[in-house]
Parts: C-alpha cells; structure tokens; sequence
C-alpha cells in the first residue's frame, strides 16, 4: 500500500495560507488537515474559500463540521471538542491516537498516533513507546505524528505505518543565521539602481540584502523588488523588504525587517506567516525584551555611531552600549541574533563583532568603495575571521 503523506496546518491563520495548501497538495502530499483551534468558524470559511474546489476534495477539518459539508471537504478529523462525525456524514473519519491500546478500538479510515519521536511544535513532548513495541501493533491505517520529518518517511514505512503527518517541520523557519554575517541595506543613489546596488554586494558574497526605500511610493517599491529579489534567488541570498511586510507574500521574500515606529510584531506576523522572517529595530534592553516577547526572530541593534542614511536617529550606543546589550541578553536567556548596525566603518568591525554580535549591517561603507563588489568580500573576511 503507497505511504500516505498528511500535511497539518499551522495553529494560527496568515495571509496567502491558501495559496500555500494548495502548494503542499501539488507537491505531493495527499491531504491537508486543517486545524485552527482557536479560529472561529468565518476565518476557518474564509481560508476554504481561498483554496480552489479541486482541491478540496483532499482537506480534513478539524473544527466547524458544518463546513466540511457546506464546502464539499473530504474528510473530519474527531477529538475532544468535536467527538464526533456530523450525522450522515460519508467523507473520511480521522481521529488521534495517543496509546497503542487505542488502536483498533473505534471507527476510522485513518488514525494519528503520537507522538513518535520527540515533537517538533510542542518541546518536551515525547513518545511513551519503542520502536520495537510499534512493530507488528500498526498497520496501513494508522499515521505517524510527532517529531515527523520526511528524511523519516522510510524507517516510518519500514516499521509498518501506513503513513506520516507532518506539523512543526513544515512551518519551521528556515535556518537563517548561515547568512547573517553581512546584512547589505540598500540606499537611494543618483549613481546607482538598488538592482546595481545588489548585483554589486552579491557578486562579493554578500547572502543578505534588505531593501530599504523609506518615502518610495508602492509601485516604485514593488519595481525595485521586481528587480532585486531575482539577483538575490540567483544567489541563493536572503531577501528581506523594510516595513511592507504585505510583500513579502506576494512577492515570495524570506521576511520583513520592522522598524520601531513600523507596523507591530502580531500583525507582520499575520501577514508574513509563521515560516517568514521578522527582524525588528531595537535602541535598548527594553526594546530588545518587547520585540523577543512578540516573536521577532532577529534583533537590528543600533546605531553604533551618527549616521546619516536614517532620519530620527536613536541615542548612539558605542561599543559599551553593544557589550552591556548583549551581556544582558544572555543573562536573561534571550538568544535572538543580533546584528549591529548604524554608522560602521570598515575598522570597526572587529572591534563590534567582539562584543558578542552575530553580524554586521552596512549600506554607506560599501557604496562609498571604489570597488563595492572587492569592499565586500574584504568585510566578508574580516567578519568571518572574527566569527572563528
């Protein structure tokens, strides 16, 4: 029997989520469950009315049963707030499992038992059971969730499942920080596109460009994006807009980068969804705490000195203001990546990256250079001299 593959969406709704079901179904996974359990039933009908009716035929609800008919879904999952199936329901039942002696002991097409390796979205959760005792208790209708991977789809087959869910590793964010030593932030220039701008920095190895075009109208914005985000794939660079996180799923960036008077934390999150990138300005300890708690994934920690490629500038902190920030993140337990930006020169950058910082942001130090592109890589060298 063919290995099912079960695709769970993420707890909370954001923006284009329809548009990414119906990614997981064409490529390959043969349902999706969705499990919103917070969400009430017109956000819930909302995202169905976002995936098209082709494809609808290969979603379970976990929540609003009267949906499931009312849009022609396929199948119900039951728990415990929803125990069970609508009357005369004939789409697929699912339900969960959490004891092999519950296997067998109710009515399904196909169960989930769990968790099977340690949890992916919930630490500390992990399985009660050992490879050897699942062996020869499951069978075709029963799927493996928890801590389930797809590099673990064969031995998952191998000891006898009829297939595997998958929640926390598929709206994981992806792994960052190998890109984080030299963030690039374009700046208007009489002289130069932000196109040049990042051709320039990429071909120096530069893996994270930020395109920052504070007073632009829309249309200038999204050209820029047009242009830049196609150099950065090219490259296999981070691609992260300044403040417009409502581009960042049209445009498929990696994340949006907020500044202290942008649009709060909670609602680029709405937007971006749960797998995009979110850095957030930070001046002090205080920011920094606010910006952790509201789910910010890397901290813009600045300025380091004057600078005058940004209005309103914060009060400078200097290398003791960067030594006292990080040391207190580490004492309180935050591990946020912080980058350091504002006013750095070439020669500074030892000296910062001493202080505890995982990288470096610079716009005017680079397009200053006789040669961007060789300026770069010797930034590039330096920070990763410093990084060993």
């Amino acid at each position: 029997m063919e290995f099912k593959r079960i695709a769970i969406t993420h707890p909370e709704i954001f923006v284009g989520e329809g548009r990414e079901i119906v990614r997981l179904l064409d490529e390959g996974y043969d349902r999706v469950h969705i499990r919103k359990p917070g969400a009430g039933i017109a956000d819930v009908a909302a995202l169905i009315d976002t995936i098209p009716a082709a494809h609808r035929e290969r979603i379970s609800l976990h929540d609003h049963f009267a949906l499931a008919e009312a849009y022609g879904l396929g199948g119900v999952h039951l728990n415990s707030r929803n125990p069970q199936a609508p009357a005369g329901w004939r789409g697929l039942v699912s339900r969960s499992l959490h004891s092999l002696g519950e296997i067998g002991a109710s009515t399904y097409d196909y169960a989930f038992l769990s968790p099977i390796y340690p949890s992916i979205s919930k630490p500390g959760y992990s399985a009660d059971w050992s490879e050897a005792e699942l062996r020869g208790r499951v069978d075709s209708r029963i799927i493996a969730l928890g801590g389930v991977t797809p590099e673990r789809f064969g031995q998952l087959a191998e000891i006898g499942f009829g297939g595997a869910a998958i929640l926390g590793a598929l709206w994981g964010k992806v792994d960052f920080r190998s890109n984080f030593g030299l963030q690039f932030i374009t700046h208007p220039s009489d002289d130069c596109t932000y196109a040049r701008e990042a051709e320039m920095v990429l071909d120096g190895g530069c893996r994270w460009v930020q395109i920052r075009h504070k007073g632009a109208s829309m249309a200038e914005l999204e050209a820029e994006i047009r242009q830049v985000s196609p150099l950065c794939r090219e490259h296999g660079a981070m691609v992260i807009v300044d403040d417009r996180a409502e581009l960042v799923s049209r445009f498929d960036l990696d994340g949006v980068h907020l500044g202290k008077n942008d649009m709060p934390i909670p609602e680029a999150r709405r937007l971006v969804g749960p797998r995009k990138i979110i850095g957030a300005t930070a001046n002090c300890m205080t920011d920094i705490e606010r910006a952790a708690e509201l789910g910010a994934d890397y901290i813009g920690l600045g300025p380091f000195r004057f600078t005058t490629t940004k209005a309103n500038l914060s009060p400078v902190l200097g290398l003791e203001g960067y030594r006292r920030i990080v040391g207190e993140c580490r004492s309180r337990g935050i591990d946020l990546p912080i980058v350091a930006i504002g006013g750095i020169a070439e020669a500074d950058i030892p000296e910062i990256m001493r202080t505890g910082v995982a990288g470096i942001a610079i716009s005017s130090t680079i397009l200053r250079a006789a040669d961007p592109t060789e300026k770069t890589r010797t930034i590039i060298n330096t920070i990763r001299q410093c990084q060993n």
